[in-house]
């Protein structure tokens, strides 16, 4: 079961080298009965990443999508412009544990995927990880709310 509301629609966005990732994930999830809302980009043509990742991270931070996924060579560009948004908490993940730590211990929010350095199988075991792990909270939760400035 999804520690998310997924009532609501999953927010994914992505530059160029983040296309055959989204496109993917985004097929498996609808394909599981998942709401999607694509950002963009569609093509490889050269984009820059802040015009899709700012929609994903105000459509998370609006509560218009449960949580947001972002793709990008090196992850290093959304995950910035997202967290740039006062209600994101956007981690880097390139490894299954890293997506459920980023959850678990910092109600993480938005997943920020380097299509670069990480296989198109472990990038959606790390999105079904994230999705399925819960906050923590406890000894975690004073410093969550220390994130914010």
């Amino acid at each position: 079961m999804s520690s998310f509301d997924l009532t609501k629609s999953i927010a994914i966005g992505c530059d160029h080298a983040g296309v055959d990732y989204k496109n993917a994930i985004k097929a498996t999830l609808e394909a599981s009965g998942y709401l999607v809302k694509d950002f963009g980009t569609y093509t490889k043509d050269s984009v820059d990443y802040p015009d899709f990742a700012h929609p994903v991270a105000t459509a998370v931070e609006n509560s218009e999508c449960a949580f947001g996924i972002l793709i990008c060579g090196s992850a290093n560009g959304v995950a910035i412009t997202a967290n740039k948004h006062a209600g994101i908490r956007a981690a880097i993940c390139w490894e299954i544990e890293l997506a459920s730590l980023a959850r678990q211990h910092n109600d993480a929010n938005v997943i920020c995927i380097p299509a670069r350095f990480v296989d198109e199988t472990t990038a959606q075991k790390m999105v079904d990880a994230f999705m399925e792990t819960a906050f923590e909270g406890g000894r975690h939760e004073g410093r969550v709310k220390k994130i914010a400035c």
